[in-house]
């Protein structure tokens, strides 16, 4: 291990691994995908899928051996026993940091099928990335934003049957899609603008949930509640901490959820369905922030790491 050089210099290293890193293997999977336009046969396009899942499975493994290189990470994970590489899955997930991805993706890449994330379509141009995420079958949304919707009501719905044509192909191979509900990664700055009922954790926006449901609900053997925390670092940048070899403990929880039913018609039409939606969502985010506290209290009681309980009129 390289702990024992100066945080600048490890952070130098990690930096230039990283990047190789993620260049051979997204390049490795755009030549895949270049070539499996060409090939005429479904069995075919299907098999050479599996091989660029094996390169991703490899940009994960690889993480987590630039991961030991850098520091002494004491990995506390649980959940992982009721997984199963042949199913189907919609995995959501607190959001610390840029991090999240490569944890996550190494602690359950021999557990689910590789993770797959809906996409912004202005992320495919992203050199490397956007090229390797295309090749893996990852869906690009083209979102219409509201201003649109209302000078052009025709428009309603087409993100979702889009959405629908793009995931047709999952049928066809084991899938897991991620969704970070919380739409961007926790900060106590966002913490306290949102007003947040939570201790640790944002608000968490069920729309994404129902799209996701909505494009591929029957598909879906089970929702994965992931919770990940970084005990010694909450209130940093992981990311920046782990490449100057600083962060010690990550924690990953599983949780095996039954995949709630939604009507497609009534959440997009009705407000009510979509309250009552947006509580199951809010119920379970309430026990997620009561197991991060325990875990602070486990991993970390230090008083500058644990945040204090909300008061209860936050949560009407």
């Amino acid at each position: 291990m390289l702990n024992f050089l100066p945080g600048p210099i490890l952070y130098f290293i990690s930096t230039l691994l990283l990047i190789i890193n993620t260049v051979l293997w997204a390049s490795l999977i755009s030549i895949g995908g270049i070539i499996k336009l060409l090939l005429p046969f479904t069995a075919a396009r299907i098999g050479l899928t599996h091989i660029m899942n094996r390169f991703m499975w490899a940009w994960a493994s690889c993480n987590g051996g630039i991961l030991y290189l850098l520091a002494d990470i004491e990995w506390d994970v649980e959940g992982l026993e009721n997984l199963d590489k042949n199913s189907w899955y919609l995995l959501i997930s607190n959001h610390l940091s840029g991090f999240d991805i490569a944890a996550q993706t190494y602690v359950l890449r021999n557990h689910i099928p590789m993770l797959k994330f809906f996409l912004k379509k202005e992320l495919m141009y992203v050199p490397f990335l956007g090229l390797g995420c295309w090749a893996l079958d990852m869906p690009f949304m083209t979102r219409t934003s509201p201003a649109k919707l209302k000078k052009n009501p025709k428009l309603k719905g087409k993100d979702l049957k889009s959405t629908r044509r793009a995931c047709k192909k999952f049928r066809n191979m084991p899938t897991s899609i991620i969704n970070y509900v919380e739409g961007s990664r926790f900060t106590a700055e966002k913490h306290a603008r949102q007003d947040s009922p939570y201790r640790y954790l944002l608000r968490p926006k069920a729309g994404g949930i129902a799209f996701a449901l909505s494009a591929m609900g029957e598909q879906f053997t089970n929702v994965l509640d992931v919770t990940v925390l970084y005990p010694d670092v909450f209130k940093k940048d992981a990311l920046v901490e782990v490449m100057h070899g600083r962060l010690h403990k990550i924690v990953v929880r599983v949780k095996v959820l039954p995949v709630p039913e939604v009507d497609n018609k009534r959440y997009f039409s009705e407000a009510a369905y979509r309250v009552d939606f947006q509580r199951w969502l809010n119920e379970l985010w309430g026990r997620k922030d009561e197991e991060i506290h325990h875990l602070m209290l486990k991993h970390n009681p230090s008083s500058e790491h644990i945040i204090e309980k909300p008061s209860p009129s936050k949560h009407q």
